[in-house]
């Protein structure tokens, strides 16, 4: 269990991508391993340079958490990504034909992103549950 010594209660702001975005779990799971843990700066700098498509949505989703700490009135540029994760969504299945009649399934996975970004100036008192 995590309290604050100041008054503010909110210290981490959430921000959960548009879900089902049309893209593999593992794909998305490659970026995301290289941003976790690391400041918001590093982030935008690390994730404009990859070279994978997985990074523009998760790129979208950082600016987006950083907008969403600036309304709660959290400082950006002291935050860092303390959570991310992917989760894996249904697939979207389609058919295309084939020869005789027949029809061939495609399924497309989708994907669920959540990022966390905590800021790091705040002091935390650590309790034990027991």
């Amino acid at each position: 269990m995590v309290t604050m010594d100041s008054s503010k209660p909110r210290t981490e702001v959430k921000a959960l991508a548009k879900k089902y975005i049309h893209m593999s779990v593992f794909k998305a799971r490659r970026v995301i391993d290289q941003i976790r843990g690391r400041s918001y700066e590093e982030t935008l700098m690390i994730l404009e340079l990859m070279p994978y498509r997985a990074s523009l949505p998760i790129l979208k989703l950082v600016y987006s958490a950083a907008a969403n700490a600036n309304d709660l009135g959290l400082n950006e540029a002291d935050s860092f990504i303390s959570k991310a994760e992917v989760n894996k969504g249904t697939f979207v299945k389609r058919l295309r034909p084939r020869a005789r009649g027949r029809s061939y399934l495609i399924k497309r996975p989708t994907c669920h992103i959540t990022i966390v970004l905590k800021d790091k100036s705040k002091k935390f008192k650590y309790e034990s549950k027991s």
